[in-house]
């Protein structure tokens, strides 16, 4: 059982026949939670957030700005820390975007797109390429100005927005374009950072700054060490946060740092099987102790990134950057201001150089890395993507209104933020304009060119063997999903119709099921795949497999054998295999193959080779399918 169960079972369940039908209200429910885990919805909180800065600014500035410059104090008499409602939101708040944020690029790291450490060193060269060429051109066009010391405001690009945009073209674009942003994203938020302490700081406190690192290296220490109890890293990381402050260093470097010190993981099978015995203990005597015995078995079997940022994403998402953009997109907007604007070298920059400089610093830095290593470095997506991409990365809003706070005021900074949130328009015009065009061409060059012609990633450890493996469809066919499967699973059992309305309906695609029966919650699971590698040696694998997912509910010895009369099998010798445990062997390899992959659920399916992540429902099989189809297509 995996984390995307939720989803199957609302999907899968409400078809079942005697089932009552939702009522209105829980319907809407479950639309309203599906809309807000998605990042189009943040996204609009966003938006939502920046039109009502506007507004409030327009219809009352003093107001506006007073709340924002409200002083808020913590400590003492004797010593205290004293900021601004603007300066806790930016500086204190927005530490926990950037801790996000490092969280899902350690993920990454750790088992997405950047395992291919050739990929995570070519995002980064364009990374840096992305903010160079606008950087560039912003100095050009600020050239003999005194605003050309704000050149750090045109070169970060928005996560939240970036992610939000890609979001809406999801279905056009391939997923891997998201590792790709989000690579793009994290290397703009380190830069950016970086030129924050050192360019637009006020003098560093080099003991303060000392102690900061000290206390990042003593939170990796204790990560490392398996310490598990997030209160300490908590109280260390506001401890980093205020030091990296006293230090005269903008103190929301700290969420990105700790962020990328939590590691990600799967759920390794030990650790589920630990946690199984320990709710055991907790259902048969439910006391206090084994509560928390049972509690701490499954935190553990969790990575505390994922953990992590399960916690903190939903307030991130949907308050503390929609909270950010109310307290910094406020602007005054007349139409002399405008007007001054777009002639400014300030609005100008930022725009050309973020609307342009993005697209072809993104392009032309993997371009150029692609030569200069003989095509050893390639993209995992088509030009296409990385067009798009660079378009999408046109959008900045968080860093560069912050650098735009650090190095302008007054008419200066109004310019500044104008600019900013027109390189939101046009980033969504740009992507969208890209993806029509791409959209246009032949099936074989679109999927070339959102695709491109790089090896994908292979999760799956061992290779389908027609030899070994029990195969259903067509033997050459050009997308194989493979399912790790335990016949008394009842997520497997939900799984099943989804399956085969996929055969149903795909004719070039092929089933590859594997043994995984997970015996510390399913005493049966063992004996039911043993029952289905005796069927398979009188030929009627597929037969005893439908009809084990199909009555999970009895699975005992007694019904195995009625279910072998049923299928006409030879019952003596179906049953001197069980006895014998002729099929354990077989059963056992397909566990090791599953362990090799990382596999620590079930159903856990597999897309030519790589592991699906999400639901499990026809929509998103037939999803997936129809992508391992276009990179077969664009190879």
């Amino acid at each position: 059982m995996n984390r995307s169960q939720g989803v199957i079972i609302g999907i899968v369940s409400s078809e079942e026949p005697g089932e009552k039908t939702p009522s209105l209200s829980t319907r809407s429910t479950a639309r309203w939670r599906t809309f807000v885990q998605t990042e189009t919805s943040s996204a609009v909180f966003l938006l939502a957030a920046v039109a009502a800065a506007l507004i409030w600014a327009n219809i009352d500035v003093h107001s506006y700005e007073a709340v924002r410059q409200a002083h808020f104090t913590i400590g003492f008499e004797s010593r205290n820390l004293s900021l601004t409602v603007h300066e806790w939101i930016n500086a204190g708040l927005m530490s926990l975007f950037f801790f996000v944020v490092g969280l899902e690029a350690r993920r990454d790291f750790d088992m997405g797109e950047l395992r291919d450490r050739r990929w995570l060193l070519l995002s980064a060269i364009a990374g840096l390429g992305s903010m160079a060429v606008p950087v560039l051109i912003f100095v050009i066009v600020n050239a003999g100005h005194e605003s050309v010391h704000g050149w750090g405001t045109a070169m970060s690009t928005d996560t939240a927005f970036a992610l939000g945009i890609l979001a809406v073209f999801g279905s056009r674009l391939p997923a891997s374009l998201r590792a790709f942003m989000l690579s793009i994203s994290v290397v703009d938020d380190l830069v950016a950072l970086l030129v924050i302490a050192v360019f637009y700081s006020d003098d560093i406190h080099l003991p303060a700054l000392l102690v900061a690192v000290c206390l990042l290296l003593f939170i990796a220490v204790l990560r490392l060490a398996g310490v598990r109890q997030g209160v300490y890293c908590a109280v260390l990381s506001v401890a980093v946060w205020v030091a990296l402050h006293e230090a005269g260093i903008d103190p929301v470097v700290a969420g990105l740092a700790v962020g990328a010190l939590m590691v990600a993981y799967p759920a390794p099978r030990g650790d589920l099987e630990r946690a199984s015995r320990l709710f055991r203990l907790f259902r048969e005597q439910p006391t206090p102790e084994l509560h928390r015995s049972a509690v701490q078995g499954l935190d553990a079997a969790i990575s505390p990134n994922e953990r992590l940022e399960q916690r903190f994403l939903p307030w991130v998402s949907f308050g503390i950057v929609p909270l950010f953009a109310l307290a910094n997109a406020g602007i005054e907007l007349t139409g002399p201001q405008l007007a001054d604007a777009f002639t400014s070298p300030i609005t100008l920059g930022i725009v050309v150089g973020c609307l342009v400089g993005k697209v072809v610093g993104t392009v032309g830095s993997m371009a150029a890395a692609r030569l200069l290593s003989g095509g050893r470095l390639r993209p995992n997506v088509g030009w296409g993507s990385v067009t798009v991409g660079g378009a999408i990365a046109g959008s900045a809003f968080t860093v560069s209104l912050l650098i735009a706070s650090l190095a302008f005021d007054g008419k200066e900074l109004e310019e500044a933020r104008i600019g900013i949130l027109t390189t939101l328009i046009g980033a969504f015009a740009a992507s969208w304009a890209c993806s029509a065009v791409i959209g246009l061409l032949p099936d074989k060059r679109r999927a070339r060119a959102l695709l491109g012609d790089a090896d994908p990633l292979t999760d799956l450890a061992v290779s389908v063997d027609k030899r070994h493996d029990r195969i259903r469809g067509p033997e050459r066919a050009v997308v194989t999903v493979l399912e790790y499967g335990d016949f008394e699973c009842p997520y497997c059992g939900l799984a099943e119709p989804a399956v085969r309305d996929l055969l149903g309906r795909e004719h070039d695609v092929r089933y590859v099921w594997r043994h995984l029966p997970l015996t510390d919650v399913h005493p049966h699971a063992q004996l039911a795949a043993e029952a289905s590698e005796a069927a398979a040696r009188q030929g009627r694998f597929w037969e005893m497999h439908d009809l084990l997912l199909e009555r999970q509910d009895a699975l005992g010895a007694p019904d195995l054998l009625r279910y072998a009369g049923e299928l006409g099998l030879d019952v003596e010798r179906f049953q001197q295999d069980l006895k014998d445990q002729r099929g354990a062997r077989r059963v056992a390899e397909d566990v090791d193959s599953a362990d090799l992959s990382r596999v620590s659920g079930t159903p856990t399916f597999f897309i030519n080779g790589r592991r699906h992540h999400g639901a499990y429902d026809i929509a998103a099989l037939t999803q997936a399918v129809e992508l391992a189809r276009k990179r077969a297509l664009a190879e």
